[in-house]
């Protein structure tokens, strides 16, 4: 049995000396057993972790001895007849003869397959785990790039995730129109805070080469992504802007980076830098791989961004040209307010409208069609400029030209349904201002008395537009003393998710009333921050008319 055991067996006497050892104990240490025969088991075996003589005094083994009593240790080290180490782990047993201890019998294993086991099992946690934190990067970039359709805002929040969990130093550039290379962040990560290195940023001399060999300008013209140092930059520049980035990586200490292209639907639109200068470790494909799959979501997102502020600058002019100038009305004051959505593309279907017709009477017109967009917008044109068409040749009375409208939309246009409330205001010459109106299923026009008392004018209401349905539609009319508003308004003043139209048409109510003795331009600059609601996605239009 001693001789058939899988595991290194000897047998000492009380003075440490072995007198036997199995095959398998000898096959472990890779020594002949003839060499453990009378040796010291100490100074045959037993070393420190460097491989150096272990003192006596500190031998676990000669210790158990001495204590007489059965012990077991693990992570001892034995040395090889080789001159190599090996890890092992031992148990002593003492024997008696005659009631007295004559010596023990140590039986030790190798650890070192163990060892390698564990050393395995670690790496194959740590990769793991490297792969669950570079995954959970990839998450937070695409939540960040996704929240928010600010190009320069996605790219500050995108290099601030990036740094410092894979560099120390991270860089964006941009395209522009006409090749023009835009650098728009440098940030280096040092002493725990994200630090924007200003005097790096801007444009970049000259356009982008064709021919320049410089990794930054190849990423810009296609190429994959890719890995570079400063010997990339060692030698003459062959452009002004690779001599830019030669200085940016002795400026900087970078002695790796990765350069990525930023690619969206048109191209590529940018390019994505990271560098390492703190961190010693140089980048590895797998590094590489990642910052590609980053840059590759950064440059849909960019892209994203970009397309939606072209819109909103062609949203902007089109605002612009939709939104009539108010007329010089003798006798009147008028003021009148715009407010996109705050989710919208800066224009929308609510808008205000007010021109002196031949006779000498003020048409105003507030008017909403369903929607926030350019589509609400175009359809919003459609209807302006047809009841423009129909006020100024009819010369009715509102309601039947609202039904004229509604007749109009149903049949030849593709507009959504509306809501509008149409307004002919007559007066002035030492007579008194006479308004009249019909409704089409809009929140009713507000009046202020000088004294501050505010009434809803509910009367003259109808059907909303777009319906099919033809009932009949009803004027009604209010005379305009001295020092009287008139406010006309769209439901994104007083509608808010969670809220019952009543409350507010009941702040509008008690705000304007409040106000009413403030200037015009600032009375109605103070109704849309006190009495919209913060949490509208809606956008408000406001035209108001005062009788000085």
């Amino acid at each position: 049995m001693f001789y058939g055991l899988d595991a290194g067996v000897w047998v000492m006497d009380s003075g440490g000396r072995i007198l036997v050892v199995n095959p398998r104990g000898a096959e472990i240490v890779r020594m002949p057993p003839e060499r453990f025969i009378g040796a010291d088991a100490h100074d045959l075996l037993h070393r420190e972790a460097d491989g150096s003589q272990q003192p006596r005094s500190r031998c676990p083994l000669l210790a158990a001895m001495a204590e007489g009593l059965p012990t077991r240790t693990q992570g001892a080290w034995f040395r090889r007849g080789d001159g190599s180490l090996l890890r092992v782990g031992w148990l002593l047993a003492p024997y008696l003869v005659g009631g007295e201890q004559a010596g023990a019998v140590v039986t030790f294993f190798d650890l070192s397959a163990q060892e390698e086991e564990a050393r395995r099992r670690d790496a194959h946690l740590a990769a793991l785990r490297k792969r669950a934190e570079r995954l959970s990067l990839v998450s937070e970039v695409t939540t960040v790039l996704t929240s928010t359709l600010d190009v320069r805002e996605a790219l500050r929040r995108l290099v601030r995730l990036v740094a410092p969990r894979l560099a120390d130093w991270a860089v964006v550039d941009l395209l522009g129109e006409q090749e023009e290379v835009l650098r728009v962040a440098v940030v280096h990560h040092e002493n725990g805070r994200h630090v924007n290195v200003t005097e790096l940023e801007g444009r970049l001399p000259d356009q982008l080469s064709w021919d320049s060999r410089s990794p930054l300008q190849r990423v810009l013209r296609g190429a994959p992504s890719l890995i570079a140092g400063p010997e990339d930059y060692a030698g003459v520049p062959d452009s002004a802007i690779q001599r830019v980035q030669g200085d940016l990586f002795r400026f900087t200490g970078i002695h790796s980076a990765v350069m990525a292209p930023l690619r969206g639907g048109r191209g590529v639109l940018g390019a994505l830098t990271l560098g390492r200068a703190d961190q010693e470790q140089p980048f590895d494909r797998e590094d590489l791989e990642l910052i590609d799959d980053i840059a590759r979501r950064a440059g849909l997102a960019v892209d994203n961004a970009q397309l939606y502020d072209r819109q909103r600058r062609v949203s902007e002019t089109m605002q612009l040209h939709l939104l009539t100038p108010l007329p010089r009305v003798e006798g009147l004051e008028m003021a009148a307010r715009y407010l996109p959505a705050p989710q919208g593309s800066q224009v929308g279907g609510d808008w205000y409208d007010a021109f002196v017709m031949p006779d000498g009477a003020t048409t105003l017109v507030i008017g909403d069609v369903i929607g926030h967009d350019l589509q609400a917008a175009a359809s919003m044109s459609q209807v302006r400029n047809m009841l423009r068409a129909f006020v100024w040749d009819q010369r009715e009375v509102p309601s039947l030209i609202i039904d004229r409208l509604d007749s109009a939309l149903v049949h030849i246009s593709d507009v959504p349904m509306a809501t509008l409330v149409l307004c002919r205001l007559e007066g002035g010459g030492g007579e008194p201002w006479v308004v009249r109106w019909s409704n089409a299923g809009h929140p009713p026009p507000l009046v202020i008395e000088p004294d501050g008392e505010a009434r809803f004018l509910w009367e003259g209401h109808g059907m909303l537009l777009g319906t099919e349905a033809s009932p009949p539609r009803v004027d009604s009319a209010v005379t305009l003393g001295p020092d009287t508003t008139f406010v006309l308004y769209t439901d994104g003043l007083v509608e808010a998710p969670g809220q019952s139209l009543d409350t507010g048409l009941e702040r509008l109510r008690q705000r304007a009333a409040g106000l009413v003795g403030r200037p015009l331009g600032e009375f109605c600059d103070r109704l849309l921050v006190e009495v919209a609601p913060e949490e509208s996605a809606d956008d408000i239009a406001l035209l108001v008319v005062r009788v000085p």
